[in-house]
């Protein structure tokens, strides 16, 4: 990653505004693995959908609240095998004042670290009202670092300092809490750029989440984000007021016969571990 100012201009110079437009939804390229279950699933899909007493599917919707938010919440852009891609990421209160929270999918995939990683905080519409931040540095839990196991899709980056001040410093951070009870209301925030969104702004979707039924050990929730906003925080005790909130997951994946539903990891023990490697980085 950009270790040095030299490294750092390089990579700011990379990301033009139509580099920026251009970057493919990372989910347009990340297929998760699946296992010999998976036949099973697809045979009987017409089984496996949720049980109806659960809320009608949650359209995303802009995010017009304002609040802390709106800058804590932002873009993500790499290089992914010679291909320009973008997520979604957050900036959380940490010991370094620099640490992003992200997808796993979204630093590192096919035994690969994404290159000239950078987090746009408060993008809106081609805007970058707090700067483009470089990475020092990205990690993902063990698990996925390892292998990719889709139930520990976490990533972090640590980024530079931009015109000598710290990334919380200039955006403030959210709250990050782990290994919390299941099945709690929470708000789901990202950028989704394929159709029917194009990445122009934040976008969220809130209920209750469910167990996934299915192949994962995640978290589930009513939510039609699409392609670019893996990697968007999901919180705990949001105010909607305030637009603060405690982050205790990401957007990670979603099935493809469950459209309306995406899937987040839970934050336990090893979430815990990369996040504390992280903010002391």
């Amino acid at each position: 990653q950009a270790a040095d100012d030299a490294e750092q201009q390089r990579v700011l110079r990379f990301w033009t505004p139509e580099r920026m437009r251009s970057a493919v939804p990372m989910e347009k390229l990340f297929k998760p693995k699946r296992d010999s279950r998976w036949k099973q699933v697809r045979r009987g899909q017409a089984q496996v959908l949720p049980p109806t007493t659960l809320s009608i599917p949650n359209g995303g919707s802009p995010w017009t609240g304002g609040g802390q938010v709106t800058q804590t919440a932002g873009r993500v852009f790499f290089t992914y095998q010679g291909r320009t891609a973008s997520c979604s990421g957050n900036a959380v209160t940490s010991a370094n004042k620099s640490t992003v929270i992200t997808a796993g999918h979204c630093v590192k995939l096919d035994g690969a670290w994404h290159t000239n990683w950078v987090f746009v905080p408060g993008y809106d519409n081609g805007e970058r009202p707090y700067g483009t931040w470089t990475a020092s540095k990205t990690l993902a839990t063990p698990q996925w670092t390892a292998s990719e196991d889709i139930n520990y899709d976490v990533g972090a980056a640590v980024v530079n300092e931009l015109d000598g001040r710290k990334l919380v410093d200039v955006v403030g951070g959210q709250g990050i809490a782990f290994n919390q009870p299941r099945r709690q209301n929470m708000y789901a925030f990202g950028y989704p750029a394929a159709s029917p969104y194009d990445g122009s702004r934040l976008i969220y979707c809130s209920g209750q989440t469910i167990d996934d039924f299915l192949l994962s050990n995640d978290h589930g929730l009513n939510c039609d984000m699409t392609g670019g906003s893996s990697g968007g925080p999901w919180f705990l005790n949001f105010n909607e007021s305030t637009g603060t909130g405690i982050q205790n997951s990401v957007n990670s994946f979603k099935y493809n016969f469950l459209p309306n539903y995406m899937f987040g990891p839970y934050f336990g023990t090893d979430a815990q571990n990369l996040y504390n490697t992280a903010q002391s980085s």
